[in-house]
This record gives structure tokens, C-alpha cells and sequence, in this order.
């Protein structure tokens, strides 16, 4: 296929690439017979202007059809009024669409079709900077069974090669995706072994979780193949042309009656989602978007204790599994945030797609969780930097079962030195830097009896060594002035400000959750948490001399018109931040899926003292 490129600058001359002039720039990779994927890192010899529409007009041509634009592939990628899709390069950044964990088959909107609704309402002069995700894009562990059926079918119509699999009762992929799918009893694939059933009780762990619940892991995605057709799946309507989600009676009879009817609720949920594609597929192609991995992208709880890593990445199959996923999470998401940090990787994971599942896949995996520059940069103002906490963790050197912290000394010292020199900063870390406090003390009892897997125990305040780290970052002299601070993982959103005691002139840092995209917290039991967190913690319970934080002030912001006093909304959606010209936050929004916009209050909240110590 040639590729040939306009970008064509408001009130400016336009740039034309043809199919010779972009040959330099860019890299195909064939990820199977039917399907190929092509990354563009267009170097220009002036750079394009800020703050100014351009239009972009990619064309394609194959062997058998002329060139190709948008209204032959995708024709309705673009605005009503436009004739071509654009974006605007904004690196003031003055606000920010951010938001996390997008399941596919959840019961509610998509907070994704929310932010394109939110473009085509605004003139692209008040378009956010970027879409920031921040983790759980995909769901590889928890797949309803009418996605893994849709992902079968499209395994068959792009014509993916066999992947061998190590140490698994199929020892071909094939066979997973049509002769034996293992709907719901994927755990039975793990051999029966000691390491096996270890990696069988924490990879794949069925039983409700104490306090905090999660569906079960039995459709967990395997293959290379699996995991690349879920990526196409959630991200465009292209793929679901011709394939079928109602199930056959014959595969749902196999299934108990409980699940025969989530299957159809499912399947009901996903005919919803699909019909939001397009609009998902507009908005990325209007905004510059940045990503980063959290658990689900890979596995559930990935690397959340020592005694996990060594358990699944000591057996093949397990880390095979890990792997797959990873390289998924490279091409279809990590290539974009930096490809100068990337770049190393593809030719590996091109001799991996030559050849799945022999030592050359082996040797591609080893290099992908070897590979220690998932984090990343952009030199906005203020600059966002995002954090990778999943895969430079701080080990505990007193048990391995007990949570690592999410980022080691090393990682943390170098984020330091990235601050210096800023007067504020975007910072996106996965899991809240401020999480609500009655939470993290649940989460911190059942790590004290060794059960941090049954409660996430995923919060930076779990290990000491990575908190102490963490909040000295804040103290240091040179510290910015403004920390904002964007996380999602929790599945509801809230907004806190923290201020340092004892300190002359305390940064001001921001915690502002957005989570949800498309996944909420079960809502009775989140009502329950909130009204406890407000009594056990308010700012003159004892509690708080016992509890995990330094010595902090924490304000809790309200919703706007919120009536029963509740810190925590609970609605899918995606979060809108404005900033004013010091980075500072002047506006915090959650764009709810179901059309409600829901406000915080900025000018007052409610304080939790918050003294630790013992750190």
C-alpha cells in the first residue's frame, strides 16, 4: 500500500508529501495476512503553527484501487461544516480531556462519544490541548464472551497465523479461537503444576473480591491474535463490519443460566458501544492523544507484590500471556506517545509477527519487559509527564507478598530532575497520588494479614519507601509551584487539594481523578465508603493520627449542588480541565456519558487533617 499526505495550514501554504517524498517515514508491520499496520513520524523542516486550524487529508492506494481518502474509509470522520478532518497544535496547555478504564460491555455510555459531543458542540479554538488516557484502555482479563466471539470472527477474516503456545494443554492458538474457545474456562489451559496452580489462583482468580469486587477472569485474552483484535475492535467501526455478536444457541446452551443471560446483556451493551465508533474514531483524529498502560491492559493486578512477578513470569505460559499483551499496548498505544523511546522495539516485534510463537516471540518478550522507558514527556506548558507505575516498582524487602511500591527510587529521582526548573506541571499517574483515605486503610488492613490481592492494594501510600520518596519530591526546594496531578484506575472521580504543613510556601498540588470511561464503581457500596470516609475522617477524628499521610492538608471539593454531602461521583464519563496561565486549575468538570455534567467547587471544601508519624 502507498501512502501520499496534505496538511494544509489555515492562512498558510500547504505541505504536500507524496508516496516517494513519506516512503522514509514510515514503517508497515504486517500483523497477519489481511492486516497491516503503518506508523508515520513525519519529519518537517519548519515547524507547523500553533494555535491555527490544519486540515490533514491522508490518502491510501493498493494494488487494486486508486487512491483512497477519508470519504472512501471513513466517512464520517469529519465535523459537519468541515471538508476535512484537523486538529490545532496547542502547547499552552489551557484545558484537558482526561479519563481511564473503558470496558466495552459495561452497562453504561461511553465517555469517549461525551468528549466527541464536546468538540462538536465547541469551534476549535476552545478544543482541549490533548485526550489524555490514562490506563485500562482495554480489558484483556475481563472479556465478555460475546466480545471474545466477535474477536474469533475477526481472527478468521484477517487471516492471523498459528501462534505455538509453551506449556499449555493447546499447544496452537488455532485451536484456542475456533476448535476449543474455552468460553469461561480458560483458567483449565494452566497447567496443574505448583507454579502453574499459583499462576491459575492470581492470573486468573474467579471468587468475588472482599469489599471491592471484580468480574471474573475465565474469557482472559491469550493470543497475539486475541490481543490485537480487541485493540481494533474498541478503537474503530471498521472491524465490526460483518461480524455477528448475537452468539449461537448452541454455545449459549453450553453456558449456565447466568451467564446465558449476561451473555445477552452483553451482547446488548456492545451493539451500543459499536454504535459510538465512529464518533470515537472522529475525536482521535481531531485531538492529539497520549496514553498509558494500568493492570487491564495487561492482567489484573500486574506486578502488584514480588511473589506475583515470580510466579507468572517464571512459567511460559504466563508470561507468554504478559508478553502478548504488552506488545499489543506498544503498537497500538505506546508508539504514539514517543517514538524516538519505542523506535528500538519494532524491529524485534516484527520478527516476533514473522514467526509467533517460536524463540523469536520469546526473545521480543524478553526485550519488551526488560525495557524500562514506558514513561514519557511532552513539552507542553506547563509539561505533562506521565508516569509509569507498573513497571519500575518498588519491590518490599521485608515480605514478598506484600505491595510493591509503584515506582521505585531510581524512577522517582528522575522524575525529580525532570521537575526542576518548572513553575507547574501536568502529572499523570494511573493510580491516584490522593486516594480517599477509608479506602487505602481497608486496602492496608488486608495487606497487614497477607491478602493485598484480594483488595487491589495499589495506592502510593502502601509501600513507605515509595511514599516517603514521593512526598519528598513535593518538599524539595525546587519543586514546582503548581502540581496537578491526573489519575484514574478507581472507577469514580473526585478532586482534592493538598497543601504541606510546616512548610513556607507548599506547592499547590491537585489530585483530580476522572474513572470511568465506560465502568463504574458498584454504586450502593461506593454511597456507603463516602458517608464513612466523611465521619471516620473528618478533620478532627482521631483517626487521622493513624492513618498513612505525612503532614499534609487535604480539602475535599464537593460537586456543585450536590445535596447529601458526597465527595465521589459515580458515573461514566470523562474529565474536562481548564487552567489558567499559571497551571492552575480554574475549572474541574466530569462529562457524564448519560449528557449530565457534574462541576466541583474550587473556592472552598471540606479539610482532612492528615498527620503521619510514622513515615
Amino acid at each position: 500500500m502507498e501512502l501520499k499526505l496534505q496538511l494544509q495550514p489555515e492562512q498558510g501554504e500547504p505541505l504536500e508529501f507524496d508516496a516517494t517524498q513519506l516512503q522514509p517515514f514510515v514503517q508497515q508491520l504486517q500483523l497477519a495476512g489481511k492486516l497491516y499496520l503503518y506508523f508515520l513520524d513525519l519529519e518537517l523542516h519548519e515547524a507547523l503553527p500553533t494555535e491555527r486550524w490544519i486540515s490533514h487529508d491522508l490518502q491510501l492506494k493498493t494494488n487494486t484501487s486508486d487512491w483512497q481518502n477519508w470519504r472512501q474509509w471513513a466517512d464520517d470522520l469529519v465535523y459537519p461544516g468541515r471538508d476535512l478532518p484537523g486538529f490545532i497544535i496547542k502547547p499552552k496547555v489551557h484545558s484537558v480531556l482526561h479519563g481511564s478504564c473503558r470496558k466495552p460491555h459495561f452497562g453504561s455510555g461511553d465517555g469517549l462519544v461525551r468528549a466527541d459531543q464536546q468538540l462538536l458542540e465547541t469551534s476549535p479554538a476552545e478544543w482541549p490541548s490533548f485526550l489524555m488516557l490514562s490506563g485500562d484502555q482495554v480489558y484483556t482479563d475481563d472479556v465478555a464472551a460475546p466480545t471474545l466471539y466477535a474477536i474469533h470472527q475477526l481472527i478468521v477474516k484477517l487471516d492471523f497465523a498459528d501462534e505455538t503456545l509453551p506449556c499449555a494443554t493447546l499447544s496452537s492458538a488455532h485451536q484456542l479461537h475456533s476448535e476449543t474457545p474455552f468460553y469461561y474456562q480458560r483458567e483449565k489451559l494452566l497447567p496443574g503444576t505448583d507454579a502453574g496452580f499459583a499462576v491459575l489462583k492470581q492470573l486468573f482468580q474467579g471468587a468475588k473480591k472482599p469489599v471491592f469486587t471484580t468480574d471474573s477472569a475465565h474469557n482472559h485474552l491469550i493470543s497475539l491474535a486475541e490481543m490485537f483484535s480487541m485493540y481494533l475492535l474498541v478503537w474503530s467501526p471498521a472491524p465490526w463490519q460483518g461480524l455477528d455478536l448475537q452468539m449461537p444457541e448452541a454455545l449459549l446452551n453450553s453456558f449456565s443460566p447466568e451467564r446465558q443471560k449476561r451473555s445477552i446483556n452483553y451482547s446488548k451493551n456492545l451493539e451500543q458501544f459499536r454504535a459510538g465508533l465512529g464518533q470515537v474514531r472522529r475525536l482521535m483524529a481531531h485531538l492529539p492523544v497520549a496514553m498509558m498502560f494500568d493492570d487491564h491492559d495487561v492482567t489484573d493486578d500486574w506486578n502488584l507484590t514480588a511473589e506475583w512477578e515470580k510466579t507468572a513470569y517464571e512459567h511460559p505460559f504466563s508470561r507468554r500471556i504478559i508478553g502478548n499483551a504488552l506488545m499489543g499496548y506498544l503498537l497500538f498505544q505506546g508508539w504514539g506517545n514517543a517514538p524516538e523511546k519505542v523506535q528500538k522495539l519494532i524491529p524485534v516485534c516484527q520478527q516476533a509477527l514473522n514467526q509467533p510463537g517460536t524463540p523469536s516471540h520469546d526473545e521480543c518478550i524478553n526485550s519488551l519487559l526488560k525495557f524500562s522507558e514506558w514513561h514519557y514527556s511532552w513539552p507542553t506548558q506547563p509539561p505533562l509527564l506521565v508516569l509509569d507505575t507498573r513497571t519500575q516498582r518498588w519491590r518490599s524487602e521485608t515480605s514478598l507478598g506484600k505491595p510493591s511500591g509503584l515506582m521505585d527510587w531510581e524512577s522517582i529521582t528522575e522524575l525529580q530532575q525532570q521537575l526542576l526548573g518548572h513553575q507547574a506541571v501536568l502529572l499523570v499517574s494511573p493510580a491516584p497520588v490522593f486516594g480517599v483515605k477509608l479506602i487505602e486503610t481497608i486496602q492496608r488492613i488486608f495487606t497487614s494479614f497477607g491478602k493485598p490481592l484480594m483488595v487491589d492494594a495499589e495506592n502510593w501510600m502502601t509501600h513507605p519507601g515509595s511514599a516517603y520518596a514521593l512526598l519528598n519530591l513535593f518538599r524539595h526546594p525546587k519543586t514546582p509551584r503548581n502540581f496537578v496531578i491526573l489519575s484514574g484506575d478507581v472507577h469514580y472521580s473526585f478532586v482534592f487539594q493538598v497543601a504541606l504543613r510546616h512548610k513556607q510556601q507548599s506547592p499547590a498540588i491537585w489530585q483530580i481523578t476522572s474513572s470511568g470511561l465506560k465502568n463504574e464503581f458498584p454504586h450502593r457500596l461506593l454511597a456507603i465508603l463516602d458517608t464513612a470516609n466523611r465521619w471516620l475522617y473528618a478533620s478532627r477524628s482521631p483517626l487521622n493520627w493513624f492513618t498513612k499521610r505525612r503532614r499534609m492538608k487535604i480539602t475535599h471539593h464537593k460537586p456543585i449542588g450536590e445535596t447529601k454531602g458526597r465527595r465521589l461521583v459515580n458515573s461514566a464519563g470523562i474529565g474536562l480541565l481548564e487552567l489558567t496561565s499559571e497551571g492552575v486549575p480554574c475549572k474541574i468538570q466530569q462529562l457524564c456519558a448519560d449528557g449530565e455534567t457534574v462541576s466541583f467547587e474550587l473556592e472552598k471544601g471540606d479539610d482532612e487533617m492528615a498527620l503521619d508519624l510514622s513515615l
